[in-house]
């Protein structure tokens, strides 16, 4: 299984990401990737990007160093009825969007924590959900993956979190359970660095052995086709290929 796109990659611009979009895709040259993507922190984030930096993404070139670097954001949910920190019509200029439960709002039950997601994968402009496994925001996971089916919203396997060293890790058992649903429900999955320094783009290789051992068709893999990733953004915004 060859992982051609890594969508989940931070610059400066989030404040505590430390490289720029230049050496990110330097990078992602240097090891075969054939797509990266902008995707800082929303502005809810201490240190997160400001929005004219999102909304500002259309001067940037589609290709540095041959590799296509894709317009996006990590949005940030605000509240536990799925509010973003970004404006809808900023979102719909992007190529896709990441959102995110992340610890600026403190977690509370896992009901909640659930709504908050199902509630923000109802928006047409939200692609993928990231690091949904977070040990730190406990979900009904059958109850989001159904959710992503009848949304057609991908979600992440998320490199970092199943990196022993951080924060949010607590073992591959999540992951698998969520996988296992994705194959029930015909859920597509993408792997994210969440690279936070240019050597870290691409890194997928615990991602990848998760998805791996869960046994997940390739078809559902969307870091091995480019046009397969697009046509399932695409679909859930309801644009025609």
């Amino acid at each position: 299984m060859n992982f051609i796109l890594d969508v989940h990659c931070h610059t400066v611009a989030s404040g505590h990401a430390y490289s720029t979009i230049t050496e990110n895709a330097a990078h992602a040259a240097s090891i075969g990737l054939t797509h990266i993507a902008i995707s800082d922190h929303g502005p809810e984030m201490p240190g997160g990007a400001h929005l004219y930096a999102f909304a500002n993404q259309r001067a940037l070139p589609d290709y540095i160093h041959g590799v296509r670097v894709l317009k996006s954001a990590e949005v940030n949910i605000v509240d536990y009825n799925g509010k973003l920190d970004i404006p809808t019509t900023l979102l719909r200029e992007m190529d896709f969007t990441i959102v995110s439960l992340h610890r600026i709002k403190p977690p509370v039950t896992k009901e909640e924590h659930t709504h908050a997601l199902i509630m923000a994968m109802e928006k047409p402009e939200v692609s993928i959900i990231g690091h949904p496994c977070n040990v730190h925001f406990e979900i009904d996971i059958q109850a989001v993956v159904a959710a992503a089916a009848r949304t057609g919203t991908i979600l992440e396997v998320n490199n970092q979190t199943l990196t022993p060293e951080s924060f949010r890790y607590h073992g591959d058992e999540t992951h698998m359970e969520m996988l296992a649903y994705c194959k029930e429900y015909d859920v597509p999955i993408i792997a994210g660095s969440d690279a936070h320094f240019s050597t870290q783009v691409g890194q997928l290789d615990r991602a990848k052995a998760v998805i791996l051992a869960a046994g997940m068709p390739e078809r559902l893999v969307l870091n091995t086709c480019a046009d397969r990733f697009f046509e399932t953004v695409a679909k859930k915004r309801g644009q025609q290929q």
